[in-house]
């Protein structure tokens, strides 16, 4: 963070200093997390559901933060607002506003954020300094959470922009306003709250809308396979980029491929160029991911072959996400529980087929392991069914749907006609931990997926551990994959 005083900070907040020296000095920081201070920073107090962050701030201060920002008195130096998301935005924009030397980069889709926000992180990280998310901070606490962690080195910002209604992605576009937008798709995330895609649509295109024109150095990076994502050119003044498969677009990969655990090799034209890429990251569905990095790149003054070798060196930053780990007694474990939606899914059981397909041979198995989709409203039920439809016909060999929202997707695979005892139904993680333990042998391979809420990640860990578990090289610890709308 820039360094600024707490009379500098009650300044940009509109706040009142309480037992607080206005000199002093806030170099770390901010963090709403008491456990995570340190010395230097600020501690900004948040009422939740279940705990609430005023009952923290002692224990901040005695960690080294300098104060507290806070809707109500504490004891300790602080500084009282009415609104303390309100006031972290606040403080955002203004800091943004003095990295004069940084590109502000943001991100917005149904699914894919958090991945092509780590490739884009680590290929820019090249041409310098660069701030990105941790995980997948891309809400009115997050965005400007961001924000507040770049200073005066910072060379590139990246940001996750997420929506859950009209109006959201350009008031975090107000508090930092990005120079580059990119909007991945527009999918079934949320389609609870929206009502439409074209409802998701609109909201995405708020990103574009927010950003300057061409001749200021606006740029928009629009997927070219996704035709409501290409409806929104006409909605900005910055300049159009678009990236995808189409024949036409302007960052394209084609002769993409799987090795035998799902990772995409693909060429890589831009510019009357072309380039191989080998992602070490799982599934076919990062193909465009990465070609939605590479856009930016190539924006920000990269060249193609290094991007691509860059590309190639990504390991997945994120947890469970596309975590792939392989035990020792050759069981492969795809951890891709932190979050899902109808689009991700799909992408997911992609890629267990692909992984399991050479292990065929050697009698392994694929087996999706399948929790709720959250937030998909009256289209839900519908949208399970058709999840489990689909594995029947990917052939996935056994479906466990777990929990009583997910059920529709054993009665889907049922009426798909899945083979005796291709699809199961369990009523929580437990239960699902006891059925894998019971059937699985070494060669299959075991797919986790569901929304976060679900906390399937329970499964995919008991089952890693059950034996003496090491990740295949090259594959990462850790996953990528989508959030939020």
């Amino acid at each position: 963070m820039i360094p600024l005083t707490l009379g500098e900070i009650a300044t940009i907040v509109g706040g009142r200093l309480h037992g607080a020296d206005p000199g002093a000095l806030v170099t770390g920081p901010v963090e709403f997390d008491s456990r995570r201070i340190v010395a230097g920073g600020l501690f900004l107090a948040l009422a939740g559901e279940r705990v609430d962050g005023h009952d923290y701030v002692s224990a901040a201060i005695g960690q080294g933060a300098v104060g507290a920002l806070v809707t109500r008195p504490v004891p300790g130096p602080s500084i009282e607002v009415a609104d303390g998301l309100g006031a972290l935005g606040a403080l955002a924009g203004a800091v943004v506003r003095r990295l004069s030397d940084a590109v502000v980069i943001a991100i917005t889709g149904s699914s894919g954020k958090t991945s092509t926000k780590d490739l884009l992180a680590h290929v820019l990280a090249g041409l310098g300094p660069t701030i990105a998310p941790p995980g997948s901070f891309n809400n009115e606490l997050g965005y400007p959470y961001t924000v507040l962690l770049a200073d005066t080195d910072t060379r590139f910002l990246i940001l996750e922009a997420s929506a859950r209604g009209l109006g959201h992605i350009c008031f975090l576009a107000g508090i930092a306003p990005p120079r580059i937008g990119v909007v991945l798709n527009v999918g079934s995330a949320h389609l609870g709250e929206f009502g439409s895609r074209e409802a998701i649509a609109s909201a995405k295109g708020e990103l574009v809308e927010a950003l300057p024109a061409a001749a200021a150095g606006g740029v928009a990076v629009l997927n070219a396979d996704d035709p409501l994502v290409l409806a929104m050119a006409p909605r900005t003044a910055a300049r159009v980029v678009t990236a995808g498969a189409a024949a036409g677009a302007d960052i394209r990969a084609d002769d993409v491929t799987l090795d035998d655990l799902g990772r995409a090799a693909f060429t890589l034209y831009a510019g009357g160029v072309h380039v191989p890429v080998r992602l070490r990251l799982i599934g076919r569905h990062h193909v465009g991911n990465a070609l939605a990095a590479a856009a930016v790149a190539l924006e920000c003054g990269m060249a193609l072959a290094e991007i691509a070798t860059s590309l190639g060196q990504a390991a997945p930053a994120s947890r469970w996400r596309m975590e792939l780990t392989e035990r020792a007694d050759g069981l492969v474990v795809i951890n891709d529980a932190y979050n899902a939606n109808p689009e991700s899914m799909r992408a997911a059981l992609e890629a267990l087929v692909s992984v399991a397909a050479p292990r065929r041979a050697r009698g392994g198995r694929s087996f999706a392991v399948l929790g709720p989709m959250a937030e998909l409203g009256t289209e839900g039920p519908g949208e399970h069914d058709a999840l489990g439809r689909l594995a029947v016909r990917l052939d996935v060999s056994r479906v466990i749907a777990v929990g009583e929202q997910a059920r529709p997707v054993h009665d889907g695979a049922a009426l798909e006609g899945s083979r005796d005892g291709g699809s199961s139904w369990v009523p929580d993680a437990a239960a699902a931990i006891a059925l894998l333990r019971a059937e699985l042998r070494p060669a299959d391979v075991v797919l986790v997926k569901a929304s976060r809420s679900a906390s399937l990640e329970r499964v995919a860990l008991a089952i890693t551990h059950d034996s003496d578990a090491s990740s295949e090289p090259g594959s990462g610890t850790d996953g990528t994959g989508g959030t939020a709308a």
